[in-house]
């Protein structure tokens, strides 16, 4: 087979920079949060301050996603990975070096304001530098460099490092991300043309109006507002008694996040198969009867519920996003924009007010509200499926 030649550059190259730079991106999104009750005993706090380390991230992200978005249309992608990229690493050392949570918080918000230039533009490059028949290939590659990423991000936090030791992963991740950024900046062909934008181009506002994409944005809110959560006071709940396990095995746990690099494509396949409303709703329940599982105080059976809450999770979310792009005719960049907006609005909203409840009530009762949540994405499934919607 012929191998794809951009700009002198061979498409496996370009697929491997842009797979190095949203890992080393995604790296830093979850690298705290294994940690995280390593920092409350560090810093003298409750778990719902400590996981401000994690949702100030992504409260960044969704806040800068959107104008990012309309950068990465109208200049160059190598200045905004650099200044980002700069940006990004700069935090890190200020997270590794300080010792005031509040400015720990401050630079973890800055690293979620510039993430989108490594994540949201790299994927608006790919989408105007590569043929339509390559597309979907590279876009694969970047999701499961998402998925890599969130992975890295928590075993660098907890386990390749000493717990107590946690700020030597801020330094690992900066080192990571500058070699990736350098790289990226050294060898991405430049996109020599501008996307074309047809006369049926729509702006945010007729999207957020249009009532088959809205649907499809709840289920991302919904969705990652439930994942975000439970794997943000997860350790909490697995340190104390009567499971009392080690911050190291609680990290090894999070392997678990890399079925999600299966269930994309197998999603898809299901989507294809059964329809996109059908695999809503299977995703919804499996994530559902996982949570219930993660009630039960055996190890074993919280192995096996984290995988059937990781399966559930990218389930919904591949199926969400592959219905949204399947019905939008127009705007395709803007649509996957607002898509990223609620789905990380969802994350950054579930883990504050869980962190509300776990005060309260504690692990049982951030598990009932998020069972609860579940109801959005799998209402919207059975919605659309009484509409025959299997798009």
């Amino acid at each position: 087979m012929t191998q794809l030649i951009i700009q002198g550059q061979p498409l496996w190259r370009i697929q491997l920079l842009i797979f190095s730079l949203v890992v080393a991106a995604f790296t830093n999104i979850y690298i705290t949060q294994p940690v995280l009750p390593v920092l409350a005993e560090e810093f003298g706090l409750d778990a719902a301050t400590a996981s401000l380390s994690v949702s100030a991230v992504i409260l960044g992200i969704a806040l800068a996603n959107l104008p990012f978005g309309r950068l990465g249309d109208q200049y160059p992608l190598r200045p905004l990975i650099l200044l980002a990229g700069l940006m990004v690493a700069l935090a890190d050392l200020v997270c590794a070096l300080t010792h005031s949570f509040s400015l720990l918080v401050a630079a973890r918000f800055t690293q979620g304001l510039f993430i989108p230039a490594l994540t949201t533009c790299v994927a608006a490059y790919l989408a105007n530098s590569l043929p339509l028949t390559r597309l979907n290939v590279a876009m694969g590659a970047y999701v499961s460099a998402t998925v890599v990423g969130g992975l890295g991000g928590r075993l660098l936090g907890g386990f390749l490092h000493p717990p107590l030791h946690w700020r030597y992963a801020f330094f690992s991740a900066a080192a990571l991300l500058l070699l990736a950024v350098l790289a990226a900046a050294r060898w991405l062909p430049r996109v020599t043309e501008k996307p074309h934008h047809p006369q049926g181009q729509v702006g945010f506002a007729k999207l957020l109006r249009s009532w088959d994409a809205l649907r499809m944005y709840l289920v991302g809110f919904g969705a990652f507002w439930v994942f975000s959560a439970i794997f943000n006071f997860l350790p909490f709940h697995l340190s104390q008694p009567p499971i009392a396990a080690s911050t190291k095995l609680i990290t090894g746990l999070y392997t678990a996040y890399l079925i999600g690099a299966l269930m994309g494509p197998l999603s898809g396949r299901l989507a294809n198969r059964f329809g996109s409303a059908r695999t809503l709703v299977l995703g919804s329940l499996l994530f559902g009867v996982s949570l219930a599982g993660l009630l039960v105080p055996s190890m074993p059976v919280v192995i096996l519920a984290l995988l059937g809450s990781c399966a559930g999770f990218f389930t919904t979310h591949a199926a969400a996003n592959g219905a949204l792009n399947g019905r939008l005719t127009a705007s395709r960049g803007r649509g996957n924009a607002l898509y990223v907006l609620f789905y990380y609005v969802g994350g950054a909203v579930g883990i504050t007010v869980s962190g509300y409840l776990w005060r309260q009530g504690g692990w049982p009762l951030v598990l009932g509200l998020n069972a609860v949540v579940l109801l959005l994405p799998l209402g919207v499934g059975l919605y659309e499926m009484r509409r025959g919607a299997n798009s």
